[in-house]
């Protein structure tokens, strides 16, 4: 192996009119066959705003979190700072235009015009029934809908 990788985005995501949507570049529209039915979907995407080498190397972040340790590592953290910005969310389904190649979301924690890698459906498997997380961080929210009304605000130094 080169040490070389090729992403070919999907697609990208889009605000418009207060809306949030992914659109597929049209070779991947086909891809979407079969994923009505899934009330949410995992989103893979390129932390574009944070392609650069000068944070690629940011390994340790000086305490990222309100009330967490003074410093932790960047794999113990959700940043966007990562030697790799592959990063992840979930996104609740509103519409999907299978014709058009697009997915509406209620909110999705991307800027706009952020290339998106990979769709995968969100499954009941994909939950951990018995998850651990250290003593600073339990107090965040449980569920994805629990989330939505959290303060994050409070939480992140960043």
């Amino acid at each position: 192996m080169n040490g070389k990788i090729q992403l070919n985005p999907i697609g990208s995501t889009h605000f418009e009119n207060g809306r949030f949507c992914i659109k597929l570049r049209d070779e991947y529209k086909k891809g979407l066959v079969g994923i009505k039915g899934f009330s949410h979907l995992q989103i893979l995407w390129w932390g574009n705003l944070f392609d650069a080498p000068k944070y690629r190397n940011q390994l340790m972040a000086k305490q990222p979190y309100q009330g967490g340790p003074e410093k932790l590592g960047v794999f113990a953290t959700r940043s966007q700072l990562r030697p790799n910005p592959i990063l992840t969310t979930i996104v609740a389904v509103q519409k999907i235009d299978i014709d058009q190649g697009e997915i509406y979301t209620p909110y999705m924690d991307t800027e706009s015009n952020t290339p998106v890698l990979d769709i995968k459906p969100y499954h009941l498997f994909d939950r951990v029934e018995n998850c651990h997380v250290p003593n600073w961080c339990r107090h965040w929210p449980s569920s994805y809908e629990k989330s939505a009304g959290f303060n994050w605000a409070a939480v992140f130094n960043f």
